[in-house]
C-alpha cells in the first residue's frame, strides 16, 4: 500500500483507516479481534501501546521541568484502543486513550497535556454506508488535509513534519464520500481547527492513474469568521494566529512500485490580510522495505512564511513553531523501522534549520538558535 493512495480514503470511509497503515513501511497492525456485540453484530478491537525517548539540542521550552525544555526525555506516544464496526448500513469508529503529537521544531508536549487537545476520545464517528461507492460520516473526523496522519503509528516517521504542523488534525462535522472508477472524492462541512464553529468546507479529490501512480488535490477554507472562538487547538489556543480563518490548498503525487514509495507534495496556506502572512512549502516523503521486517523512511521539507515583520500576531504569526513573518525552515528526517509480529522498534534522526529575522527560533527563552537536531527511539506493541 502506498503512503497515500486513492484506496486510503475508501478504506477510511469503511471505518478502518485508523487500523490500516498508510504505507508499505509504516507500522502494520494485526487483524482486529472480533467480538460479538448482539444486535450490533461483529465489532473489531485493536490497539497500540508505545513510548518514546528523545534527545534534542536547542530546546525551545521556557518552563523548566517540562518536556519542551529538556535535552533528554521520555513519554507515552500511543496508549490507544480502537473499536470499530465496519460492515452494514450503520458503522462506527471509536479511538480512545492517550496520545502525543511529536512534531519537528515544535516543543515536546507530554501525553497528559496533549490529551487536552481532543480529549480521551480523539476520533469518534458514525458512518452511514448505503453502498460501497457512497458513504456519509458524522462526528470527530480525521482531517482530509495533508499527507501525514495524526498519530505516530500511522506514519512513516515518528515526528510529523513542518507542513503537518500548519494543518488541522481532527475536525467535528459531517463528510460525504463517493468513488467511481479511478476517481474518489470527499466533501466535508466542519469546524476546521477544532474551533467549535461550523463554517469550514474541506474537500479531497484523488485520481488513480494506474497501479503505481496517483494524484490527489485537497483544499479547505473558512466561509465565515471564527470570531471569538477560544477552543481551537492551534497555535496559542486562540484565533490570534489566523488559522481558523485561513484557506489551504495542496497537491500530492504518489509513486509506488514494489518495496519503493515516493510521495512529493506541495502546500499553500493563506490567512486573512490582517494577519499579514502566508505559509507555503513542499516535501518529499519516501520509504523502502529491505525485508518484511526492516524498512527505511525519509522526509525532506521546506516551509516558508511570507509577509512583513510586525504585521502578524507574533510569536504565533506563522502557525508553525514560533516562526514569524518573512522566515523559512528546512528539515531532513530519517527513520529506520523494525517490526516483527506485534513488536516494533524504530529510531529517528532529524535536523531543522530556520531563518528568523526577528530572532525568534530555538534555544529556550532566548530563542536565538537557528538549528535543532533530534534523535528519537519509539518502541511498543500492536494488538
Amino acid at each position: 500500500m502506498t503512503i497515500r493512495n486513492s484506496l486510503r480514503r475508501q478504506i477510511q470511509y469503511a471505518c478502518v483507516a485508523l487500523c490500516v497503515p498508510v504505507s508499505a513501511s509504516a507500522l502494520t497492525l494485526p487483524s482486529p479481534y472480533m467480538v460479538s456485540a448482539g444486535p450490533l453484530g461483529q465489532i473489531g478491537v485493536q490497539g497500540v501501546v508505545s513510548g518514546l525517548g528523545f534527545y534534542q539540542d536547542n530546546p525551545q521550552g521556557t518552563v523548566a521541568g517540562t518536556l519542551a525544555s529538556k535535552h533528554v526525555g521520555a513519554d507515552i506516544s500511543n496508549g490507544l484502543v480502537i473499536v470499530q464496526k465496519s460492515s452494514g448500513l450503520v458503522q462506527f469508529t471509536l479511538e480512545a486513550g492517550a496520545y502525543s503529537f511529536p512534531t519537528l521544531a515544535a516543543g515536546f508536549t507530554s501525553a497528559s497535556q496533549t490529551i487536552n487537545d481532543f480529549g480521551a476520545l480523539p476520533v469518534a464517528y458514525v458512518t452511514l454506508a448505503p453502498s460501497k461507492a457512497f458513504s456519509v460520516e458524522i462526528g470527530k473526523l480525521p482531517t482530509l488535509i495533508g499527507a501525514e496522519d495524526g498519530f505516530t503509528f500511522q506514519n512513516l516517521n515518528i515526528e510529523r513534519g513542518l507542513l503537518w504542523d500548519v494543518e488541522p488534525i481532527v475536525s467535528r462535522g459531517v463528510q460525504a464520500n463517493y468513488s467511481m472508477g479511478p476517481l474518489s472524492a470527499s466533501l466535508s462541512w466542519n469546524d476546521g481547527y477544532y474551533s467549535n464553529r461550523y463554517n469550514t468546507v474541506s474537500g479531497d479529490l484523488t485520481w488513480t492513474i494506474d497501479g503505481s501512480n496517483s494524484l490527489e488535490f485537497y483544499a479547505s477554507g473558512n466561509l465565515g469568521k471564527a470570531g471569538g472562538s477560544t477552543t481551537n487547538t492551534y497555535g496559542a489556543g486562540n484565533i490570534a494566529d489566523g488559522a481558523d480563518d485561513s484557506t489551504i490548498y495542496g497537491l500530492i503525487y504518489t509513486y509506488n512500485h514494489g518495496p519503493l514509495t515516493i510521495e512529493p507534495y506541495l502546500q499553500y496556506m493563506r490567512t486573512p490580510a490582517q494577519h499579514g502572512f502566508s505559509n507555503y512549502g513542499g516535501a518529499v516523503l519516501a520509504s523502502y522495505s529491505f525485508t518484511p521486517t526492516l524498512s527505511l523512511a525519509g522526509r525532506v521539507e521546506y516551509l516558508g512564511v511570507s509577509g512583513h515583520p510586525g504585521l502578524g500576531q507574533e510569536p504565533y504569526a506563522s502557525g508553525i513553531t514560533d516562526l514569524p513573518e518573512d522566515s523559512h525552515a528546512w528539515s531532513v528526517t530519517l527513520t529506520p523501522t523494525y517490526q516483527a509480529g506485534d513488536f516494533f522498534l524504530r529510531g529517528e534522526l532529524s535536523y531543522v534549520t530556520a531563518s528568523c529575522p526577528t530572532g525568534l527560533g530555538f534555544s529556550g527563552a532566548t530563542g536565538q538558535g537557528t538549528t535543532q537536531l533530534r534523535g528519537l527511539i519509539e518502541t511498543g506493541f500492536l494488538f
